[in-house]
């Protein structure tokens, strides 16, 4: 008996879930770490920033790999253009990680430099853009399962 999907997922929400599982993966560890044992020696701190390069190389050989998957089993997705619909549910998303992005920026760029420094800052300024991009890939697959049609 051969395998019938009865609710097939876009691929570009299957991207989308295959980046939130990525960095959910690889930087709630990071992010665990980090705030179990901050880092407590001068910049440029090579352990911690061992870290952070394994975290980041993890990160990518997860997507490569995902990615390349996602291209294989779903061929004819992965070289359809993107529709209306994955247009707008695209402009929704960045619209919401933006917001995200910019309330990060402030806090770091103009009131944590009075309070902080070193990794404190530099963390603070991942977990923004981290946490811009989960909200990006979340409102992307949050779309795409309710049925976003603009």
């Amino acid at each position: 008996m051969a395998y019938v999907e009865t609710n097939p997922m876009a691929y570009r929400e299957r991207i989308a879930w295959l980046s939130l599982i990525a960095m959910a993966v690889t930087f709630g560890p990071y992010f665990t770490v980090m705030a179990l044992s901050p880092p407590t020696a001068p910049l440029p701190d090579l352990g911690t920033m061992g870290w952070f390069a394994l975290t980041v190389g993890c990160q990518a050989v997860i997507l490569a790999v995902g990615h390349g998957v996602l291209r294989w089993r779903h061929a004819a997705d992965a070289r359809a253009p993107a529709d209306e619909r994955d247009r707008a549910i695209s402009r929704r998303s960045l619209g919401a990680a933006y917001y995200v992005l910019i309330a990060g920026v402030i806090l770091v760029g103009c009131v944590m430099p009075f309070q902080s420094a070193g990794w404190r800052l530099i963390n603070a300024a991942v977990a923004a853009i981290v946490l811009a991009e989960v909200v990006r890939y979340g409102v992307a697959a949050y779309c795409y399962r309710r049925g976003f049609h603009g």
